[in-house]
């Protein structure tokens, strides 16, 4: 087994201390990463084999700044490598069957939920989640490679009722060809399992290029992926540092072999990566930034509406793209609200490292992150918003989550997404005032909200101009169901029974000169 010693190190401050208590002993504590040996890889996967790069680059453990590993980083001629094997590899692996792939997804599942332990210590230790967290994600991202294994056989295409005697009309559904897939850091295993299951399930043929961030999770997955059997050139992996990324997205974007583009990223990159794949035509899935509203009217469950709140802000330390990001509380009950509210996270949330089974909040992915998350909480203070709760940055990434009142819409937090622990609050009379506000946005993903009255939640439900609402519910994410946003949240679904039909055609077939 490889171990990795590291040490955490954090100011000691009052705040700090209310929540995370014992402070001294974790920060004297070493982390052990501590996985088998085969899941700990760092080169290149291409072609069914390990290939190194000329370079390597570090990653580093989030919580502590301690470097990981060093990892091969590829540069265009590797990624042009992948492509030709993907696409090579597309020829044969587009005539299996539709069991055949079924039962090596199938296969891939079992090994992840094999070695779940420690595919959680590696997205803890390179992404700085918690392990409760970690654990949830490897069971989120196989749960895709088990649905897409199911959704493999129900590829389903259509007879047509002809308007002529002599002739059938057939619809009929083929994979697409090689598709370039590029994930983000925040969900390092599962955000390339949801697009590949789908991918292979169709027939198609990948090539992933994951977060600079958070390569290990990636390579783990190609190496389980390989013992489950899945052929050489099916499943490639080329990691590359922050320097490189662009020369690679390029290739994986514009090379003619490449049939379809997903990625999971901000907006800014996503509109860049469509620009490049206009030029050869390429099928697009695009899921990009949030900036989620939560609104709490009069009618709702106020305890509920606050354990919502921790679930749906708080996770990952507010670093997912549908964390709920503007918080609209009815005026009826936004004292109550926010009592209870700080009341929640003085008793819920503990920082500390990710492998400590006490912490809730791990660290930011870097200092920038953390960076951007005191900007807006000084934008905010600097307009009238009061800080109830944190707002200060501590040593490294670590951010003191933060609650603010008084918070109105010409504040940064309310225009711009904020990807950290923050949680505004914003205080609205009616409810066509909250659907203006929770509206004017030119994203899109996704959109809460809590109330017992239940035309009002009709209402509400269709008027938000998101992809998904969550309604008196702030954990929404599920194989089952569709994942996807309007506006500039992106393009095209992922996951539920629609995800596969990002990576098909449909080919229309009329069978003519029949005697019937």
């Amino acid at each position: 087994r490889n171990k990795l010693n590291l040490t955490l190190s954090v100011k000691t401050r009052c705040f700090f201390r209310r929540l995370l208590p014992d402070l001294p002993a974790v920060m004297h504590r070493h982390y052990t990463l501590d996985v088998a040996a085969p899941l700990l890889r760092t080169q290149g996967y291409v072609d069914g084999r390990w290939i190194s790069a000329a370079s390597v680059f570090p990653v580093l453990d989030p919580a502590t700044g301690q470097e990981l590993a060093r990892v091969s980083d590829c540069g265009p001629g590797e990624a042009k490598q992948a492509v030709d094997a993907a696409y090579k590899a597309f020829q044969s692996w587009k005539g299996t069957t539709a069991k055949e792939r079924s039962l090596l997804l199938r296969k891939w599942h079992d090994l992840m939920m094999l070695h779940k332990e420690d595919l959680a210590k590696l997205i803890t230790f390179e992404c700085g989640k918690t392990m409760r967290e970690s654990i949830g994600e490897v069971m989120y991202s196989s749960s895709f490679l088990e649905w897409f294994s199911e959704e493999a056989r129900r590829m389903y295409g259509d007879i047509v009722p002809s308007p002529f005697k002599d002739r059938k009309i057939l619809q009929l559904k083929q994979p697409v060809g090689v598709a370039s897939i590029i994930t983000p850091w925040n969900f390092p295993s599962a955000m390339i399992t949801r697009k590949v299951g789908a991918a292979l399930a169709a027939g198609c043929t990948v090539v992933v290029k994951p977060a600079e961030d958070t390569p290990l999770s990636a390579l783990a997955l190609a190496e389980l992926a390989e013992q489950a059997g899945i052929p050489a050139g099916v499943f490639n992996v080329v990691p590359s540092s922050r320097e490189k990324t662009p020369s690679v997205g390029h290739v994986l974007c514009t090379d003619p072999l490449v049939a379809k583009i997903s990625f999971t990223g901000s907006t800014a990159t996503g509109k860049v990566l469509l620009k490049l794949a206009a030029d050869t035509v390429k099928r697009a899935s695009m899921e990009l930034g949030g900036h989620a509203p939560f609104i709490v009217f009069d009618s709702a469950d106020v305890d509920k509406a606050v354990a919502g709140a921790i679930a749906s802000k708080f996770r990952n330390s507010g670093q997912t793209c549908v964390c709920a990001n503007r918080f609209f509380v009815q005026s009826g009950i936004y004292d109550l609200f926010l009592e209870k509210l700080g009341q929640a996270m003085d008793s819920e949330l503990r920082l500390g490292h990710g492998s400590d089974p006490e912490t809730t909040q791990g660290p930011l992915i870097n200092v920038r992150a953390a960076e951007k998350v005191v900007n807006q909480v000084s934008d905010a203070v600097s307009l009238g918003a009061k800080v109830l709760r944190g707002g200060k940055r501590l040593e490294g990434s670590f951010m003191e989550p933060t609650l603010l009142a008084d918070v109105t819409t010409d504040m940064l937090c309310t225009r711009e997404e904020t990807f950290g622990p923050l949680l505004p609050v914003v205080r609205f009379n009616t409810e066509e005032e909250a659907l203006a506000i929770a509206n004017a946005s030119n994203v899109g993903l996704a959109g809460y909200f809590y109330s017992q009255d239940v035309s009002q939640i009709w209402r509400v439900a269709e008027a938000l101009e998101v992809g998904m609402v969550g309604i008196n519910e702030g954990i929404i994410s599920t194989s089952e169901a569709l994942f996807g946003g309007v506006k500039q949240s992106g393009l095209g679904r992922e996951g539920s029974n629609h995800g596969i039909n990002e990576y098909v055609e449909v080919k229309y077939m009329c069978f003519g000169g029949l005697k019937l």
